[in-house]
């Protein structure tokens, strides 16, 4: 939770400046519309919610943030998570990646990833998501 509230202020790079909201603002865009979509999948949920920790974590290695958070997580929320994290960018290119685990799912983040960049949009608050990553996080343990 401390780093997913650190993404307030914070932009994808600093070169770019991140496009029109923060990374905060981002992650709880991407997550509200994965919410809203997929109500019962909550690892994809989740997975959009910390997918913007890598260009936290490593500001500046735009092409390796999707590696970075996934790295960062996976302990954490488990593998789903952490794959659905790590391919979110190949998402783009979906033809390459259809076979592999998740790749639906992953498309699908990578949508939501690329709609989330509204400014002012209201996607609640990021304490809101606090039970859903421990449910998540619970999981992936037991697992």
């Amino acid at each position: 939770m401390s780093l997913l509230h650190a993404c307030r202020g914070a932009r994808d790079t600093a070169d770019r400046g991140g496009g029109p909201v923060d990374l905060h603002d981002h992650a709880l865009q991407t997550a509200h519309s994965l919410r809203r979509s997929h109500p019962a999948d909550k690892e994809l949920q989740v997975a959009g919610l910390v997918h913007v920790l890598g260009h936290l974590l490593h500001p500046g290695d735009d092409a390796g943030h999707a590696r970075h958070a996934a790295s960062a997580v996976r302990p954490l929320l488990g593998a789903r998570v952490a794959r659905l994290v790590e391919l979110h960018v190949p998402a783009a290119e979906a033809a390459v990646f259809m076979d592999g685990p998740d790749a639906e799912s992953a498309l699908t983040l990578r949508q939501a990833d690329d709609a989330a960049r509204v400014v002012g949009l209201d996607a609640g608050v990021m304490e809101d998501w606090r039970p859903v990553l421990e449910l998540v996080s619970y999981q992936a343990a037991g697992a």
